[in-house]
């Protein structure tokens, strides 16, 4: 029996006037320069990639290794750590501050979303949710992790999972939710 309900959605009425992420022309200038040097397969030097990034403030530590066709949405809401990695195909959707810590590996492929909408609002309002992935961490391919989320230092994200809660320090998570799984243990 299908409970009626009295509220609907209504998007006509949806209205994010209040998130200001930057002015247009810097949103339109970093459009064009991730197009043409960061999400693209042209395979440009890191030096390069490095120096388009940082102008428009994201803050790159040493060793940051970006691959091919990274999406970054907005870089002045980026900080990467050392020796970090962040593989083909990743989307970096930071509509807030996202923090990548040192000797992190974004694999392939992996969603870091910090926005999301209330569906329990018939406007269904933007929400937006900082993001912070400590170092040693590893998000496996395809894997998505959801606003809000903290990743604990060298947790593990294991390929096609979606964190939408905080991963402990050293866990090892698998599914949708994620779940812990196991103790990560590293030898030398």
């Amino acid at each position: 029996m299908e409970k009626t309900l009295k509220a609907r959605t209504d998007l006509s009425k949806y209205d994010n006037g209040w998130y200001k992420p930057g002015s247009f022309l810097k949103q339109l200038l970093w459009y064009f320069a991730n197009r043409l040097f960061i999400n693209t397969y042209l395979p440009y030097p890191m030096a390069i990639k490095r120096f388009v990034l940082e102008i428009f403030g994201a803050r790159l530590a040493k060793g940051v290794v970006i691959k091919p066709k990274v999406n970054v949405k907005y870089p002045w809401f980026l900080v990467i750590g050392e020796n970090t990695w962040i593989g083909e195909n990743v989307w970096i959707d930071n509509l807030i501050m996202v923090t990548i810590e040192s000797n992190v590996c974004l694999s392939q492929g992996c969603m870091l979303l910090t926005g999301n909408h209330n569906f329990t609002k018939s406007t269904f309002d933007l929400i937006v949710k900082t993001i912070t992935i400590e170092s040693g961490a590893w998000i496996g391919a395809k894997a998505t992790v959801c606003p809000g989320v903290t990743v604990g230092s060298h947790a593990v994200l294991t390929v096609d999972s979606v964190a939408t809660s905080n991963l402990e320090a050293y866990g090892i998570y698998q599914g949708n939710p994620a779940k812990f799984v196991k103790t990560r243990n590293l030898s030398r």
